[in-house]
């Protein structure tokens, strides 16, 4: 499945992950989303790709729950 993501600003991610991050959880949509997102948005500032495999990472250690 491809998505075709659209661009954010840097303050939107920064404000959406640390959203997820002081909630403890994001779901599975959220999750697809911020993945589709690294993968696929070649413009991405370091910055942001760095919060988006945080919260990935996270996910993976059991740090943030995913929800269904």
């Amino acid at each position: 499945m491809a998505w075709v993501t659209e661009s954010r600003s840097n303050v939107e991610v920064q404000t959406w992950i640390q959203q997820i991050v002081s909630e403890g959880c994001l779901s599975r949509y959220e999750h697809l989303h911020l993945t589709s997102i690294i993968l696929a948005d070649y413009k991405l500032a370091d910055e942001e790709r760095r919060q988006i495999s945080r919260v990935l990472d996270y996910v993976q250690i059991g740090r943030l729950r995913l929800l269904d």
